[in-house]
């Protein structure tokens, strides 16, 4: 589970749009005051962009575009989290942003990873420029076509810069007993699912130790890490999550820093 297309891994304030001319590459025309935009950085495979977004070599800071649908609007709580979990593992001396605004439901529930993709290419707003590198969220308004009574996804990460998360499975976890408050959930999620951008687990970011688990490719074997499958397909996620979200644990943090990160 490496590229996008044959692979990905899931996990069972007003943005002004504006409208470009493309020459048919994937390249956008530059006016008077804006360089030209090349939108293949942003469609490459998933981990790709690993070192681009842990150090500052290229990029010194992170631009975060969050679509939602309504009914679906991430917690404040979990998009603070989520930002903090970045910037204690990013090279980011120009910051990281985060933007939001809502979206109309596509109706195409529950969706295949095609049809993401294809409301990503209609809706995205934001990709790279110059120093400043561009992340694509989506907040789905329901489930994953694959899910079972058994197993469930959470979200997905399936492009070098790009991640699903599905609102509606998060909404019904959240609302079991015992289960843990949304903006804990969501907060797990979306760090887990950034830790596939990251390159997690040998994906795109290289293993300093042996860690990848043999039974699903892409996550950890470490107990209690942030890149456990089980938090990723949800079968797992009441038991894992109490009260607050996993971290990433020593080895997954070692194969970071030995990419460029914190």
């Amino acid at each position: 589970m490496k590229k996008f297309y044959k692979y990905f891994y899931t996990l069972f304030l007003f943005v002004a749009i504006t409208s470009c001319s493309s020459d048919g590459n994937g390249i956008d025309d530059p006016t008077d005051d804006e360089p030209a935009i090349d939108r293949s950085l942003n469609k490459k495979g998933l981990g790709d962009s690993a070192h681009d977004l842990l150090s500052d070599d290229t990029y010194t800071s992170i631009k975060i575009e969050v679509l939602y649908v309504d009914g679906y609007q991430p917690t404040v709580a979990a998009m603070n989290n989520f930002k903090a979990f970045l910037e204690e593992r990013v090279y980011k001396p120009d910051g990281i942003s985060i933007s939001s605004r809502p979206v109309a439901s596509s109706g195409l529930a529950p969706f295949e990873i095609q049809e993401i993709v294809d409301i990503e290419d209609k809706e995205r707003s934001f990709y790279n420029v110059g120093d400043e590198i561009s992340i694509y969220i989506y907040f789905a308004d329901g489930s994953n076509e694959d899910d079972t009574d058994q197993r469930y996804v959470l979200g997905s990460a399936y492009r070098n810069t790009s991640m699903v998360i599905y609102g509606e499975t998060i909404n019904k976890f959240a609302n079991r007993v015992n289960a843990p408050s949304k903006s804990v959930i969501e907060t797990a999620v979306l760090n887990h699912e950034f830790g596939h951008l990251f390159g997690l687990v040998n994906v795109g970011t290289e293993l300093q130790s042996d860690h990848e688990d043999p039974d699903s490719d892409g996550h950890c074997t470490e107990e209690k890490c942030l890149m456990r499958a089980s938090l990723e397909f949800g079968t797992g996620i009441i038991n894992q999550i109490r009260g607050t979200p996993p971290e990433l644990g020593p080895k997954c943090i070692a194969d970071l820093q030995a990419n460029g990160g914190k």
